[in-house]
């Protein structure tokens, strides 16, 4: 689990926009870009060329997992 406090500071490195922690993974809540970010021994990879594209389904379910857990 990532620390909460870091949780707050990081961005996507592309987008600049908020991350969401799911599943070992950290995933950008901007909806055109949709990149998920995984995390490796506790540390964020946050490098946009290992970045991983969801789809619009997968995406709109994490969002929607996410404001449920807040």
């Amino acid at each position: 689990m990532l620390d909460p406090k870091l949780l707050e500071i990081l961005c996507c490195p592309v987008t600049k926009a908020d991350l969401v922690y799911f599943e070992n993974s950290l995933i950008s809540t901007d909806k055109e870009t949709r990149y998920k970010y995984r995390i490796e021994d506790d540390i964020p990879v946050l490098l946009s060329d290992e970045a991983e594209q969801l789809s619009l389904e997968e995406w709109e379910k994490v969002m929607q997992k996410s404001k449920a857990v807040k």
